[in-house]
């Protein structure tokens, strides 16, 4: 599996583990911080809080990664990697 995206993504294995890593903790932080903007919103965990909490993370994540992937130094694979996303989902052109 890990070759696989080594190949699709022409990196090396050093650059796989922190692209692995910038995804694992980006992640984790888009979460905590929908989490902390929840906190604002007056009502208990319906689903329609679980809708509103996916629709945040999903807005929050490419931020987070992108702030992770800096310190890590993949900016600029992160960067191709939310643009191909974004055309994916027809967000631009």
């Amino acid at each position: 599996m890990f070759e696989r995206l080594k190949e699709k993504w022409g990196v090396s294995a050093w650059q796989l583990v922190l692209i692995l890593c910038t995804f694992a903790i980006g992640g984790s932080l888009s979460g905590i911080l929908a989490k902390k903007v929840m906190a604002f919103v007056p009502m208990d965990k319906s689903p329609f809080w679980w809708i509103l909490y996916i629709i945040i993370v999903t807005i929050i994540w490419p931020c987070c990664v992108l702030a992770v992937s800096i310190f890590f130094g993949q900016f600029t694979f992160f960067k191709k990697y939310i643009l191909m996303l974004a055309k994916k989902i027809k967000l631009i052109s």
